[in-house]
């Protein structure tokens, strides 16, 4: 898949219009003059380095944040209205969201991806991006965080583990926080749960366009309701059924 000028042009001044709506204060200002001495990175980002991962092109960065902001705020509606505990700020939420994958614009005009320019392992891993070996090695998530501490914008705690743990048990370095049996060590806030999900549901519909587009070919299945055998064949249809089950 690809972007055009417009829609990269478009996605950045939505970037920037969800700072501008749910950051305030301080934080604000030094969040945008972030994002503006990286825009030039920022903007022609991708998200990963191969399309079978998600959004391998470029703008794929900007509009993979955009769309976890966007789920993460359905997702933590959908939390609230199940009954789920909100310890958390619509702007803790957004500021996680926006930042959860900052590490992969690099440091400070040094990219983090760049073009990958190995025949074999363009065709045969499918590797449209390499990572930049002029990088001290960091976890994206430790990029991040080291990114927004070099801007002096304040993370409060439950920010900094929803950006920390938003891969959740992808990345075996969660485990200690995600697997507990001890009431004291267990997570205190659910806003890393429902980073997590958001990003999980982001990364899955890009994951489901590329495919749609002739990325890879699967089989057709038929979608069904596992527990009635019902088809189900569009949002609607889902809902009426769920309100039928439950």
């Amino acid at each position: 898949m690809q972007l055009l000028a417009e829609q990269i042009q478009a996605n950045w001044d939505k970037h920037l219009k969800i700072v501008d709506t749910f950051i305030t204060g301080d934080r604000k200002d030094k969040l945008t003059q972030l994002y503006l001495s990286l825009a030039e990175d920022m903007v022609t980002a991708p998200a990963s380095g191969k399309p079978s991962y998600h959004n391998a092109f470029p703008g794929g960065y900007i509009e993979h944040v955009n769309r976890v902001v966007h789920c993460a705020l359905k997702t933590k509606a959908l939390w609230f209205e199940m009954g789920a505990f909100i310890d958390f700020t619509d702007e803790e939420l957004v500021f996680s969201a926006l930042n959860h994958d900052l590490g992969k614009i690099g440091s400070q005009g040094t990219p983090y991806y760049l073009p990958q320019t190995d025949a074999w392992r363009k065709d045969k891993l499918g590797e449209v991006y390499t990572h930049n070996k002029q990088l001290s090695y960091m976890l994206i998530q430790d990029r991040s965080l080291f990114t927004l501490q070099q801007y002096g914008i304040a993370v409060s705690e439950k920010e900094y583990l929803a950006i920390k743990l938003h891969d959740g048990l992808y990345d075996d370095v969660n485990k200690p926080y995600y697997i507990s049996f001890n009431p004291d060590s267990k997570l205190r806030t659910n806003l890393v749960y429902i980073l997590h999900q958001a990003d999980f549901l982001a990364s899955k519909i890009e994951y489901d366009r590329w495919v749609q587009s002739g990325g890879v070919q699967q089989p057709k299945v038929e979608k069904t309701s596992t527990s009635t055998g019902k088809r189900v064949n569009s949002s609607e249809g889902l809902m009426n059924l769920v309100k039928e089950v439950l």
